[in-house]
């Protein structure tokens, strides 16, 4: 029997001394619930990811002395007697560049830490940062294989994509009694099926029992639902911690005794009672999605210790929808809405923004800008669409200068179906520090916005979204009478489009195969080509998809293909 505690956690990148203390600080509260084993994330104790940090030898040099005294440290609180597996940036002169010439270099490890030292370390095939690759082989001082027997078990160790791979190190678990993953998988919508039913194979064609153990939290783009997990030899669901919560997943496991050969590691005795089993019942897609937009916001706002955030107010669905996120991510008095009504602005979209504000418990103001709107159209007479652009450019001004007197991040309020197709003034609505909605299509909005408001309801509380907002046709309100649908084709039906052209990359003949009007499919094709390079410009936001623009997505911004 082996007491195994998976420790479900939330690091900052770079902050090496602040990871450290939550590192032991979770140790503490395991081995007080008896733990004998006590696994953390990957690349834990640097943050992840860490893209070109990865490359300075210097953060290299700085990670293992945190890893090294991380070990002195637990031992020095009395925890030197439990094995601990944290993630960490390592350095290895066996690095090898893509041709094969060795050149030392960064490499992701897994350091096992007990009576105050390393006592074994498993260095991972690749170091991802979502932009580059560093390939080299994998080795354990002293040419081990990843395997020690910890407390008479046979333990594989693996990191993140290995259980991905087909054969690879995850091939050397088998025999063992348990294959311990330890992870930085960053959230996407369906990810936690795909991820279940992947550790329920690999387990079944190992014949072993598998732990796996992610971190939670946002870092940029990225944002991590945690969701650790073990499963039985036969695939059966043994635990499971929940989504986007830090958590200590603690667990006895039966398993088979270790077979030889491999470094012996002991463990404590096991003296705690017995814990209770949990498996967390996973959420609804909505839940879940909401919970990965709050935790990107928050973490983006909180670790770039930015105070408040502030945001335009127009009565419309977006600005509604990323407003409610920010109150249920750090409070409604860190979010200042602004009103900025022009000449064309309706009196509703006024009396929603304000609705929104009474709703929410936000800060509010108004500022009208057509004095500052005719004051530019006098030097420059604009007109068309010049000057439904102008008014655009003068609100998100407007903003930037608030952000700059006052010191809150602005929220660009954008959503995916836009970004897609370029309905965006660039430097004007598209401004901003981060866009939470960024990679959330324009239905999805509308279906978070009723997902929200039901669940306010349900748990009887006034519904943060004003109906209006929801009920009435968008419009960017930059001309008499404009409706989006004036400029695009209907929302379910462009949405549809582009998950099939941007998510799935399929091509206009392909499209109209199904059924789809050529011409419709054409100019949808053509207006998300030509908007790459506004979108290059656009604010970080979110990831929630396979295909997020600009960490996923990237066309040429030159190009003349034409499908």
């Amino acid at each position: 029997m082996l007491r195994l505690a998976l420790v479900q956690a939330n690091p900052t990148v770079g902050d090496l001394a602040g990871n450290s203390e939550q590192a032991r600080a979770a140790v503490a509260r395991a081995a007080a619930a008896g733990a004998q084993l006590v696994a953390l994330p990957e690349m834990f104790l640097t943050g992840y990811p860490i893209e070109d940090l990865a490359l300075r030898p210097s953060f290299q040099a700085a990670s293992r002395a945190a890893v090294e005294e991380l070990a002195r440290r637990l031992a020095a609180d009395g925890l030197g007697a439990v094995p601990v597996v944290v993630g960490y940036l390592d350095r290895s002169d066996e690095v090898s560049d893509r041709l094969g010439r060795p050149r030392g270099g960064p490499v992701n490890s897994a350091a096992v830490l007990q009576h105050g030292r390393i006592v074994a370390r498993y260095d991972k095939h690749h170091l991802p940062n979502y932009g580059v690759f560093d390939e080299f082989r994998y080795f354990v001082p002293g040419g081990q294989p990843c395997v020690l027997d910890i407390g008479g078990v046979d333990v594989a160790l693996a990191i993140c994509e290995d259980l991905w791979q087909e054969g690879g190190p995850v091939a050397e678990a088998r025999g063992c009694g348990l294959l311990l993953v330890i992870n930085g998988s960053p959230y996407e919508r369906d990810k936690d099926d795909t991820r279940l039913e992947l550790c329920q194979r690999r387990a079944r064609e190992l014949g072993a029992t598998l732990a796996y153990v992610n971190m939670t939290g946002g870092q940029d783009e990225l944002v991590f639902d945690g969701d650790s997990l073990v499963v039985g030899p036969d695939g059966a669901l043994i635990a499971r911690s929940p989504a986007f919560r830090d958590d200590i997943l603690i667990v006895d496991l039966d398993l088979p005794g270790a077979t030889g050969g491999h470094p012996r590691v002991e463990v404590p005795a096991m003296t705690a009672p017995a814990p209770e089993v949990t498996i967390a019942e996973p959420l609804s897609d909505h839940a879940t999605v909401w919970a990965a937009l709050v935790t990107g916001l928050r973490d983006y706002v909180d670790k770039n210790r930015f105070p408040s955030v502030i945001l335009g107010l127009s009565g419309g669905i977006d600005s509604a929808l990323v407003a409610t996120l920010a109150c249920d991510a750090f409070g409604a008095d860190r979010v200042h809405g602004v009103a900025l009504p022009s000449v064309y602005s309706s009196e509703h979209s006024l009396a929603d923004a304000a609705d929104l504000a009474e709703r929410t418990g936000l800060h509010y103001r108004v500022i009208p800008i057509a004095p500052m709107v005719d004051a530019f159209d006098a030097s420059l007479h604009l007109s068309g669409l010049a000057e439904e652009n102008l008014q655009a450019r003068v609100r998100g001004t407007t903003l930037m200068a608030l952000s700059n007197a006052e010191g809150h991040l602005v929220l660009a309020t954008g959503n995916k179906t836009e970004v897609s197709v370029g309905y965006s003034t660039i430097y004007g609505d598209a401004v901003g520090g981060f866009a939470p909605i960024k990679d959330v299509p324009k239905t999805l909005v509308w279906d978070l916005a009723r997902w929200r408001n039901a669940q306010a309801e349900a748990a009887g509380e006034v519904p943060p979204i004003p109906p209006n907002s929801i009920a009435k046709p968008p419009s960017a309100e930059l001309r008499p009478g404009q409706l989006d649908q004036d400029s695009l084709p209907d929302y379910a039906l462009l949405d549809d489009i582009l998950d099939d052209y941007v998510e799935h990359d399929r091509s206009l003949a392909d499209l109209v195969a199904q059924g789809f009007d050529s011409e419709v499919v054409a100019r949808v094709i053509h207006l998300t080509d030509a908007a790459e390079y506004k979108r290059r410009q656009y604010p970080p936001g979110t990831k929630i998809s396979l295909r997020a623009f600009g960490r996923d997505r990237r066309q040429p911004i030159t190009n003349r293909w034409r499908d």
